[in-house]
C-alpha cells in the first residue's frame, strides 16, 4: 500500500492547523508587554483579524492607517503613535 499520499495529507492538515492557532493566541489578548494599536499599520503589514470581521490573518491590511486594523506595540506607546484604543476604533467603524 503506497502510504506517501496519507502522510502528505496528514503533513498538509498539521500545517493549516498550526497556522490556523498561531494567530489565534495573538487575537486574544496574548501580547506580553504590548498593547494593540488601531489606525497605525501599513497596508500589508496588521497584525491579525480587522474590527470589521472582512478578515481573520495577518498581513490583510488594504490601506494604510485603517482604524479598523491594529499592529502590537509596545504598552503605553499607542497615543504617541496616533493610534486609536479598541473602543475608539469601533466608534469609527461604519454602521
Amino acid at each position: 500500500m503506497n502510504t506517501e499520499p496519507r502522510s502528505v495529507l496528514s503533513c498538509a492538515l498539521a500545517t493549516a492547523l498550526t497556522l490556523a492557532l498561531a494567530p489565534a493566541a495573538q487575537a486574544h489578548g496574548d501580547l506580553k508587554g504590548k498593547e494593540r494599536c488601531y489606525g497605525v499599520a501599513k497596508a500589508g503589514q496588521n497584525d491579525c483579524s480587522n474590527l470589521s470581521g472582512t478578515h481573520g490573518c495577518a498581513g490583510m491590511a488594504t490601506k494604510d492607517n485603517d482604524p479598523g486594523e491594529w499592529k502590537a506595540v509596545p504598552a503605553g506607546t499607542c497615543k504617541k503613535l496616533k493610534g486609536l484604543t479598541e473602543k475608539e476604533a469601533l466608534a469609527k467603524q461604519p454602521k
